[in-house]
C-alpha cells in the first residue's frame, strides 16, 4: 500500500482534490449552480461567520451527497463518557493511575468511541466553556460508524497501537509518538491494528494554536511547517438499509443516526478549517544553558487560550529528550503548587522525576494547588549528581494537559478505575528535613 500524502502548514489555506476527479474544485467561487462532477458543496464553519479573518475557520467541502442524508438521531448508550463532574465528591489528592487496562479481543470487541472513558473535567460544551480529559483502550476498529464531537476539538495522544483515522478531508496514519487533532464537527472513523491506547483531552472554548514566541523569536518550539493535513480521498460507498452508524457527542452525551452511504465521500474541499497531525520528535527545544530550572511553559506545543491575557483553557506540554547543563541547579521539576490543573501520561519510557510507579499508558493528575514534585529517589540523587552536560529523557516521552480549570475527577477516575494507585502519596513520605541552623555559607 502507498504511503499517505500529507500536506504542510499551520492553520494555512489548503486546496486538495482527489486525483480521481481532476478539476473537481470549482474555479473562481464557492458554490456555484453546479458543482464539477455533480457534486454538492457544503460548507464546514469552525468559527462565527463573523469572526475577525485572522480568527475565521472554515472550509468548503464538496461531496457526493450532503451529511444532512441520514434518519434522526437517538440517544446511545456508553457508560464511561460524562461530562457529569458532580457525580462524585471533589478530591484535592495527587492521583495516580497505573496504566488503563485494554480489554482482551477474546473476551470483549471495544473500539475507538466505546473504549473512551472520562477521567476528569471542568465546564460545561452548552457554554462553550472547559474541557475533558479521556482514556482510551480499544481493541477493534469501528466498522460502518463514525464520530464527530459537536462539543469542541480533539487532540488525541496514542501511547500503544497506530490510529489509522479516516476524516472527511482524507487519511492519517497517527503512530506512537505522534498526536492529531480532530476538530469540532469534523466526521471521522479510527481502524486499529489490535490492543491500543492512549489520551484524549477535548476544549469546548475555542480551536488549538501555536503559543507566542515573544523574546524566543521567529523559530523554535513545534514550527508551523511540521504540522501535516491529510490529502482529498473519497469512497463512493453505499452500505444497504440505513446500515452505517453517524454518531454525534452532543453536550456531553452520544447520539447516533443512519444512513446508506459512507460519510467519507468529500472529492474535494479548501480552506484553513482542518485535521492534522504533528511528530512530537519534531520539537525544538528551548531551555537554560546557564543556571535554574525554567518553567514548563518553554514546552508548550499547542495553546487554547482563555479571554484571559496569557491565561490557557488548556496547554499541551511535553518533556522530550534534551540536553540539561545548568550549573549549581536542582535540574529536575522542582517541588510546586499550581493555580493551573495538571494531568500528565507517558508515551513511552520513563519520567525523570518518578522513574518508579509512572508507567507508558498510566497518568497522573495534581489538581488546583495540591503540593508535587520529585519523589525521594529523584531529590536524593539531583541533589548529589556531578553537575556535568547530560542527556535527559532518552527514550522518554512525557506530556502534560495543563488548564487554568479546577478538573473534578468523575466516578470511574477515581473508584471504578482498577488502575488507581491508593499508595502514590508515599513517594513523598521518605522525604526527610536537611535543614542546619549552624549552616554557614561558603
Amino acid at each position: 500500500m502507498a504511503p499517505l500524502r500529507y500536506m504542510s502548514g499551520f492553520g494555512s489555506e489548503f486546496a486538495s482534490e482527489d486525483p480521481r476527479c481532476p478539476g473537481s474544485l470549482p474555479k473562481g467561487q464557492n458554490n456555484p449552480q453546479k458543482c464539477p462532477y455533480g457534486l454538492y458543496a457544503e460548507q464546514l464553519s469552525g468559527s462565527a461567520f463573523t469572526a475577525p479573518r485572522t480568527h475565521n475557520r472554515r472550509t468548503w467541502l464538496y461531496r457526493i451527497l450532503p451529511s444532512a442524508v441520514h434518519t434522526p438521531f437517538s440517544p446511545m448508550e456508553q457508560p464511561y463518557l460524562t461530562h457529569d463532574w458532580k457525580s462524585s465528591e471533589p478530591n484535592p489528592n495527587q492521583m495516580r493511575w497505573h496504566p488503563f487496562s485494554i480489554p482482551h479481543i477474546n473476551k470483549e470487541k471495544v473500539d475507538w468511541v466505546q473504549g473512551l472513558h472520562t477521567i476528569c473535567g471542568a465546564g460545561d460544551p452548552c457554554a462553550r466553556h472547559g474541557i475533558a480529559v479521556y482514556a482510551y483502550m480499544c481493541n477493534t476498529s469501528m466498522v460502518d460508524t463514525c464520530l464527530y464531537t459537536s462539543d469542541g476539538d480533539f487532540l488525541i495522544v496514542p501511547e500503544k497501537g497506530t490510529l489509522h483515522i479516516t476524516t472527511e478531508f482524507g487519511k492519517m496514519d497517527v503512530v506512537n509518538n505522534e498526536i492529531c487533532v480532530i476538530q469540532q464537527g469534523m466526521r471521522f472513523s479510527v481502524d486499529v491494528d489490535g490492543e491500543s491506547r492512549g489520551y484524549v483531552m477535548e476544549v469546548f472554548d475555542a480551536h488549538f494554536e501555536l503559543p507566542h514566541l515573544g523574546p524566543i523569536g521567529a523559530n523554535g518550539l513545534a514550527n508551523p511547517r511540521d504540522f501535516l493535513t491529510p490529502v482529498a480521498w473519497y469512497e463512493d460507498r453505499k452500505v444497504p438499509q440505513g446500515g452505517y452508524t453517524v454518531i454525534s457527542k452532543y453536550q456531553g452525551k452520544l447520539f447516533q443516526a443512519h444512513q446508506d452511504q459512507s460519510p467519507f465521500n468529500v472529492v474535494a474541499w479548501h480552506g484553513n478549517y482542518v485535521p492534522y497531525k504533528y511528530n512530537l520528535e519534531n520539537f525544538c527545544v528551548v531551555n537554560s544553558v546557564s543556571f535554574d530550572h525554567l518553567d514548563p511553559s518553554i514546552f508548550t506545543v499547542l495553546t487554547c487560550q482563555s479571554v484571559k491575557p496569557g491565561v490557557a483553557i488548556a496547554d499541551f506540554v511535553i518533556f522530550p529528550p534534551r540536553w540539561s547543563v545548568q550549573t549549581d541547579t536542582f535540574r529536575p521539576p522542582y517541588y510546586h503548587r499550581n493555580c493551573m490543573s495538571e494531568f500528565m501520561g507517558l508515551i513511552k519510557g520513563s519520567y525523570e522525576a518518578k522513574e518508579e510507579g509512572f508507567r507508558p499508558g498510566g497518568a497522573t493528575l495534581h489538581s488546583m494547588m495540591t503540593p508535587h514534585g520529585p519523589d525521594a529517589t529523584c531529590f536524593e540523587g539531583a541533589s548529589n549528581a556531578e553537575l556535568k552536560p547530560q542527556r535527559i529523557a532518552e527514550g522518554t516521552m512525557a506530556f502534560m494537559f495543563e488548564s487554568s480549570l479546577s478538573m473534578a475527577l468523575t466516578e470511574w477516575g477515581q473508584k471504578t478505575c482498577e488502575c488507581v494507585d491508593a499508595e502514590y502519596y508515599k513517594c513523598w513520605l521518605p522525604l526527610k528535613s536537611h535543614f542546619n541552623p549552624d549552616w554557614k555559607p561558603e
